[in-house]
């Protein structure tokens, strides 16, 4: 095996060990946004991160809804499951806190935790989609 094949082999490995790790002790009192998590995977480009953290956005509440509507625990952990993802790759730490917790319940059995997840789920996209329009302004980007 070549050196670029073992560099990309031992890159890879890394990318998917920090991925699933916890966020960072005290992240979620940063922001909404882990700016700096993001930097790494946008080298500092502002369109970059605004584009990044719009498809997010874009998508979380589809993800949200299928939690919504989820029939069996098996749909409901799938769903929780790629929020988490999606949350972690964008330092959305308090997002995927909860898409933790939410993956680790029966969103089909407890209604009473199903409502109380998808209020915090909620909310917490409301919170993100206000920092990004505050934080990423279009005259900011282009100017």
């Amino acid at each position: 095996m070549g050196p670029l094949r073992q560099r990309f082999i031992v890159t890879g490995r890394d990318r998917l060990t920090r991925a699933n790790e916890l966020p960072p002790p005290g992240a979620e009192l940063a922001g909404p946004i882990d700016r700096a998590h993001l930097g790494r995977y946008t080298l500092g480009s502002l369109t970059l991160e605004r584009e990044v953290l719009g498809l997010f956005l874009a998508q979380l509440p589809l993800s949200i809804e299928q939690l919504r509507f989820a029939a069996t625990d098996r749909e409901w952990q799938i769903a929780a499951h790629t929020i988490k993802g999606s949350a972690k790759a964008v330092g959305a730490w308090k997002v995927a806190t909860l898409a933790v917790e939410a993956e680790q319940t029966s969103g089909v059995a407890d209604e009473e935790e199903r409502e109380r997840l998808l209020a915090a789920l909620e909310e917490a996209c409301d919170a993100l989609e206000g920092y990004v329009a505050e934080v990423f302004p279009p005259e900011k980007i282009h100017g």
